[in-house]
């Protein structure tokens, strides 16, 4: 959802009032609750004509959308189906069809990831893994900075060579993350875990443990570390993107960060930013890099961080393609 729409969204849940509101806000995921929750906070006032506009606009939508199918169950499931495959679908069609209670899982995500991390430390590492393929890449990566090195690397290495999930793997959590998959042993393993998702996590983790837990990877399985590899994006990978591509990162990353960040970056990625921003912003860009002094490289590496964030986000938007074609882009 771009600004503009979460603005609406916004307006439309303060006219509600405070009851309405909070029913719609049970139907959200924690980002969606997070990026609406900040937006309304960052309201000052809106005139009246604004809020009818909005009211109006999603009145009209409402009735345009109404008795688009006959049979809603059919609807949900072929939806589901079409969008993530058989296997992830049926996780989540008894759930939704039932009207079933939130997992353990599910409540995860609306916790902190000291607070998690806390929770699985004394778990086996396959356990550990079974459980942040189901996070949010991002959640998952800040759990595993909370966790000692040694079983990070660990449960990268499980997360890595993972091929499917049966729930029953996950009985020993049962109690304490209120039945972590719903349907029993009936379910279909999942596709999640695997080699990508390994990189995904891997692009998210802080300073230099990703290089740890490569090097961990590497002395159990050479040939898995160089495939991670190969399918993680990292700020020299910036060379890749196309001009166009480019630009509409660089539209979206302060200045100070892109300053910072270029700090550790290699001659070939500034030289393509430089050629991508317009003759005075590279000017000025270039007597800022000049005029500032050395940094820590722990400083450098959370805002090169911070840039990829916004790779990935416009990635997982569709509005730029990572490495040149589809299968390599963040999905």
């Amino acid at each position: 959802m771009d600004d503009r729409g979460l603005n609406d969204a916004a307006i439309l849940l303060m006219s509600l009032g405070e009851e309405e509101a909070a029913e719609v806000f049970k139907h959200l995921s924690p980002k969606e609750v997070q990026k609406l929750g900040e937006t309304i906070a960052r309201m000052r006032g809106v005139t009246k004509e604004k809020v009818d506009f909005v009211v109006a606009r999603f009145t009209d939508d409402c009735a345009s959308q109404s008795l688009l199918v006959e049979d809603a169950s059919d609807y949900v499931k072929s939806v589901l189906r079409r969008a993530l495959g058989d296997d992830k679908a049926s996780l989540l069609l008894d759930r939704i069809l039932q009207g079933g209670d939130v997992s353990g899982i599910e409540s995860l995500k609306w916790m902190d990831p000291v607070s998690v991390a806390e929770l699985l430390r004394n778990e086996h590492p396959q356990i550990v893994a079974a459980i942040l393929v189901h996070l949010e890449y991002e959640q998952s990566a800040a759990i595993l900075m909370q966790l000692p090195e040694r079983m990070r690397s660990e449960v990268m290495l499980r997360v890595a060579t993972l091929e499917g999930i049966q729930p029953s793997a996950l009985k020993d959590l049962n109690e304490v993350l209120y039945q972590v998959l719903a349907g029993g042993d009936k379910i279909r393993k999942t596709s999640l875990g695997g080699v990508k998702t390994a990189a995904e996590m891997l692009n998210l983790l802080g300073g230099n443990a990703d290089v740890a837990v490569l090097d961990t990877i590497r002395n159990y399985d050479a040939d898995l570390a160089q495939k991670i590899m190969d399918k993680m994006f990292v700020f020299d990978d910036l060379v890749k993107l196309d001009g166009p591509s480019l630009q509409l990162v660089l539209r979206e990353v302060a200045s100070e960060t892109l300053i910072v960040a270029l700090k550790g970056g290699s001659m070939e990625v500034r030289d393509k930013i430089l050629a991508n921003m317009s003759k005075r912003a590279a000017e000025a860009l270039k007597e800022d890099l000049e005029g500032r002094g050395p940094m820590r490289l722990s400083e450098v590496e959370a805002q090169q961080k911070e840039v990829l964030k916004i790779v990935r986000r416009l990635a997982d938007e569709q509005q730029i393609t990572i490495g040149g074609g589809a299968e390599d882009a963040f999905v």
